[in-house]
């Protein structure tokens, strides 16, 4: 076993790794760049190295400088967690190159299956069943048009590099593909450096369900299936596993394909095999294909190791360091099911954008496991990722575990930035998620009852203002002077609507509060505060903000009467940056008429483009940036004429 690792990342990952190999005695280095200095995984680690600049392709997309801190801080292994570096095959090279050994496949099986294109064609070879699609050489737009005839619509264009459903596009008529194929080449091309796609039937009724694989480099194991279905955007935001309503015939079937996939590239250490699945005649052994096989480990692998027992991270040291498979197929068995849903910090009603902001608070609830490069009083940089959270839960059975992944998101507690935590306990409520009838399309059709505008009630302004006022302490002297209950008025704001409240306090255990005009609430204390009757929700205050955590969280300005006429509305003719990002394309010129919905440029931020589209018809009167240029959040960049009166 190594005495010493480098974990080639950051945030959750490089934590997750640490955790592991900490327990088994290993020195674990970690790398950081500006923006990381303070982060969780630089904290925990034994040892850190300063790469490089805030800029992925500045620190932690520069390989060279990873292998020069692993030589210098004595590591004999590099693991490369998920993302940067670690599907990456000329990295593999150089790291064994330097005399090192790589936690996971070789550069050669990267290779094998990291273009689409070719993947698809090896699979085809050994056997393995995969999607109708053309996989070609050829990407002239004409002949990609052609062969989607010839396939059918719908069609999926997909970059044959990468994933998380970067460079992907679903074209629904002919009429459509031009556009989608140009949209989808440009992101592939930002993301990967590749802008290569090949086409593919969509299915009708999709299920996303992958086969977790194991190999040494000869042999392999699946430890069982995992259910990614419920997608918005191509991206998965709850995991469970087994999948719902699997037969053991299709998991054999499917546990057998994705062994034969590693072993077709001699495959060493962790990887998911993925595979699309026909589910609109139930789940049949004939009805799924493989899509791609991601050589590394994967973010959802808290499921598996929560149903088999399994800690992941340590079979890849293990593997890694010249150890044979810790186990056979026969030893392994489901315990149970687990879910695992994706906390990020993302406007969810303004189409999921991600978000940025200082973490004031951070918590999760005793009974599940939350996997988290965060914590309070940390910064979502827009930098990276915005993941905030993995919470993962484990049951006896589906609906125990599902009332348990409920329960988790309900009580846990994110203050300082908006996040996803009411959609996804929105999807943990779902009556056909619930009943296990799920597949990619669950979320689009039924976005608009799972995204729900939070509206707080008259008790939440009462626990935001008794935490504004500091008036839960039960301190008589607070709320009363010499000679008669003292009246304390605060004005609180819930998404810049002003609500005024007013306490009058009539003893150390008994406060009443009007909220507006004349909605009046009785608080007292009775072993807690309660309101109305009802146990006040915890609460934190920072920033001039008080989080009020109940509804997933509900966030309430506190206005100083100072300085309320300051800050005038923003101009509604103007299209600003709604998070910092680079300008990828500038479609706007000045005196062009433009319609609602047309686009007049895009934003690249945390790995993902945005369109900015006109909110009206119009004229553009100043375009206030260039390609090209880095922006802040708000900044304005196109600007149309007033409206005639």
């Amino acid at each position: 076993m190594f005495d010493t690792i480098l974990i080639a990342n950051r945030g959750e990952i490089a934590c997750r790794v640490m955790e592991t190999a900490q327990r088994m005695g290993v020195r674990c280095v970690a790398v950081y760049s500006d923006a990381d200095a303070g982060a969780r995984h630089v904290q925990m680690a034994d040892v850190a190295v300063h790469i490089g600049a805030s800029a992925p392709a500045e620190s932690y997309l520069k390989g060279e400088r990873i292998i020069r801190a692993a030589q210098e801080s004595g590591a004999q292994a590099i693991h490369p967690g998920y993302g940067f570096l670690s599907e990456n095959p000329d990295f593999v090279d150089q790291v064994e190159a330097a005399g090192l050994i790589f936690i996971g496949p070789s550069g050669d099986a990267i290779r094998k299956m990291g273009l689409k294109d070719a993947a698809k064609a090896l699979m085809e070879e050994a056997g393995v069943p995969v999607v109708p699609g053309y996989h070609g050489a050829n990407q002239d737009p004409a002949h990609l048009a052609a062969e989607a005839d010839t396939i059918g619509y719908p069609v999926l264009i997909k970059a044959v590099a990468g994933g998380g459903g970067k460079g992907m596009r679903l074209v629904e008529k002919p009429a459509d593909f031009a556009a989608a194929l140009d949209s989808a080449r440009s992101e592939a091309r930002t993301a990967f450096g590749n802008d290569a796609v090949l086409v593919e039937k969509f299915v009708a009724k999709p299920r996303h369900i992958e086969v977790q694989v194991f190999g040494d480099g000869t042999h392999a194991v699946h430890l069982f299936e995992r259910d990614c279905s419920l997608q918005r955007r191509h991206q998965k935001v709850i995991e469970e596993a087994p999948a719902p309503g699997m037969t053991e015939e299709m998991r054999s079937a499917m546990g057998q394909a994705g062994v034969r996939a590693a072993e077709t590239i001699g495959y060493s250490g962790a990887g998911t095999v993925e595979f699309i699945v026909d589910a609109s005649d139930g789940l049949r052994p004939d009805r799924f294909w493989f899509m791609e096989m991601n050589t590394r480990l994967q973010v959802e692998h808290p499921v598996t190791e929560a149903i088999t027992g399994v800690d992941l991270v340590e079979w890849q040291l293990r593997v890694a360091s010249g150890e044979a498979l810790p186990a056979a197929q026969d030893d392994l068995s489901i315990n149970g099911h687990a879910f695992e849903a994706r906390l990020y910090a993302e406007d969810v009603p303004k189409g999921f954008l991600p978000a940025t902001g200082t973490l004031t608070h951070l918590s999760f609830p005793e009974g599940c496991r939350a996997d988290s490069g965060v914590r309070s009083g940390d910064v979502i940089s827009p930098w990276y990722d915005p993941m905030i959270s993995k919470v993962t839960v484990h049951g006896p059975t589906r609906a125990v575990a599902l009332a348990r992944l409920d329960r988790a998101l309900a009580q846990t507690q994110v203050a300082g930035t908006v996040t996803n935590l009411a959609f996804l306990g929105a999807l943990a409520r779902h009556d056909g998620f619930a009943s296990g009838d799920v597949d990619t399309g669950l979320i689009g059709r039924d976005i608009e009852t799972l995204v729900v505008a939070a509206e707080p009630a008259p008790c939440h302004f009462v626990a935001a203002g008794m935490v504004a006022l500091d008036v839960t302490g039960g301190d008589w002297a607070t709320g009363f002077t010499l000679w008669e209950p003292l009246v304390r008025a605060v004005s609180l704001a819930w998404q810049d609507e002003p609500t005024e409240l007013q306490m009058r306090a009539e003893g150390p255990d008994r406060q009443i509060w009007t909220v507006g005009e004349d909605e009046v609430i009785a608080v007292r204390v009775s072993g807690r505060w309660l309101i109305g009757g009802d146990p006040m929700p915890e609460a934190a205050l920072a920033e001039g903000v008080v989080t009020v955590f109940d509804a997933y969280g509900l966030a309430f300005d506190i206005i100083d009467p100072l300085e309320r006429a300051a800050g005038a509305a923003g101009d509604g003719n103007l299209i600003e940056a709604p998070m910092p990002g680079l300008v990828k394309a500038v479609f706007a010129e000045v005196g062009q008429a433009v319609a609602a919905g047309d686009r007049l440029a895009v934003l690249e931020a945390m790995k993902m483009e945005h369109a900015l589209l006109a909110a009206r018809d119009g004229v553009v009167a100043e375009v206030l940036t260039t390609a090209g240029a880095q922006v802040e959040a708000g900044a304005a960049l196109v600007r149309l004429e007033p409206e005639e009166e």
